[in-house]
């Protein structure tokens, strides 16, 4: 790759682009927001994470002309059958608010005893060379944990207060940003996803 490669990340998340531009340095990439290209919210249709990350990827690419990446993940509980799953940034409904997700997520897990609240992050990344690229590369990474009856911390975001690292001894809320970018589900999947960029183009 060279350093003149722009890479389409389809989302409109400047915390995001931040956190991607940081990890994905070793690629050279410039790293671009499909806002920049006149690339809209695509409706994630997909009932799985990676099916919406395909949406949102070959969206973004088909737009600008360009590679594309672009993640899905969110929150797996074993105690609610998976939720919110998919749903995970639209939990309590529109529009979107972390703290109001927080708060049905503590009312669901309220008769759940402490030992079975256990749950993980989930994150999709996909990579297209173009729109229709018929082998996208596809990396999905997890991150294990337990739910708390009460937020701790103040970094973060999402669920981050409530999800809980008992080899930490913290909720994810309370972790340095480069601990975690070395330790969280999206971190480790660009940390794969750039190994097998590294390889795909030499």
């Amino acid at each position: 790759m060279s350093a003149t490669d722009t890479l389409v990340l389809a989302s409109g998340n400047a915390g995001k682009l931040k956190e991607f531009k940081q990890l994905l340095a070793p690629l050279m990439l410039d790293v671009r927001l499909q806002s920049e290209f006149g690339v809209h919210d695509v409706e994630e249709t997909g009932l799985t994470f990676v099916e919406n990350a395909l949406l949102k990827a070959r969206e973004a690419s088909r737009v600008s002309g360009l590679p594309a990446l672009a993640d899905d993940s969110g929150l797996e509980v074993d105690a609610l059958s998976g939720a919110p799953g998919i749903y995970s940034a639209r939990f309590a409904g529109e529009p979107k608010s972390d703290a109001r997700n927080n708060e049905k997520l503590l009312r669901a897990l309220a008769d759940c005893p402490e030992g079975q609240r256990t749950g993980r992050y989930w994150c999709v990344l996909v990579y297209l060379r173009h729109a229709d690229d018929p082998v996208p590369i596809i990396v999905q990474r997890s991150w294990d944990g337990e739910i708390l009856a009460h937020p701790r911390g103040e970094n973060g975001f999402g669920y981050d207060p409530l999800f809980w690292l008992p080899e930490q001894a913290m909720s994810v809320a309370e972790l340095a940003a480069d601990t975690k970018n070395r330790l969280s589900h999206r971190g480790r999947a660009l940390q794969g996803l750039v190994e097998l960029l590294k390889v795909a183009h030499g």
